[in-house]
């Protein structure tokens, strides 16, 4: 089975991206078709881009970014749990993006968003702009959770029945996409 990263892109303390990561690893177990592996951006404490040479060039110096470097490589494609900060992405999603080049190329994006009225979704529409540049293939299909507040109790997410068929949905394409690109990644 391909290898899936479900990245939690916040990491601020009291985030709710890991009951929202929780409750998706939870659709995607049902789903039966992707192993998980979750990147938690918080645990690889990634500093602000600091190596010398070009993510390009694979030259890493600092043990962050190697860690970094074989997590997404393990990893045949991504569902990115996404909050909204002031119209755009968590700083610390473009920086684990930046982070990296040839790791990232020829894997599909989806995105689980979160946050207020909006669900998170220009996160993602600024998240969709910089994988492109990465060759990576975003997803149309989502899942947005708007008023996510009103769903975590006690540290869950008690997602409603329209999250759980956009989970479902997208993780169909998610996996023709997957497969579809699995001969540029050999």
């Amino acid at each position: 089975m391909p290898k899936l990263g479900v990245i939690i892109a916040s990491v601020r303390e009291g985030r709710l991206g890991s009951p929202v990561a929780d409750w998706f690893i939870g659709r995607v177990a049902e789903h039966g078709k992707f192993d998980v592996d979750l990147l938690d951006l918080k645990s690889f404490n990634l500093p602000l881009l600091s190596e010398r040479h070009h993510p390009r060039l694979q030259k890493y110096e600092q043990e962050t970014t190697k860690v970094w470097s074989r997590a997404v490589s393990a990893c045949d494609a991504f569902a990115i749990v996404t909050p909204e900060y002031n119209y755009g992405c968590p700083p610390a999603l473009i920086n684990a993006l930046d982070h990296l080049y040839v790791e990232w190329h020829y894997k599909a994006a989806a995105f689980v968003s979160y946050g207020g009225l909006s669900g998170g979704t220009r996160s993602v529409q600024m998240a969709k702009l910089v994988v492109t540049t990465l060759r990576m293939m975003p997803l149309p299909e989502a899942v947005n959770i708007p008023h996510v507040t009103r769903l975590v109790k006690d540290g869950t997410l008690h997602a409603e029945e329209r999250h759980d068929k956009s989970a479902a949905g997208m993780l169909d394409e998610l996996l023709r996409w997957t497969t579809a690109l699995a001969a540029l990644r050999a």
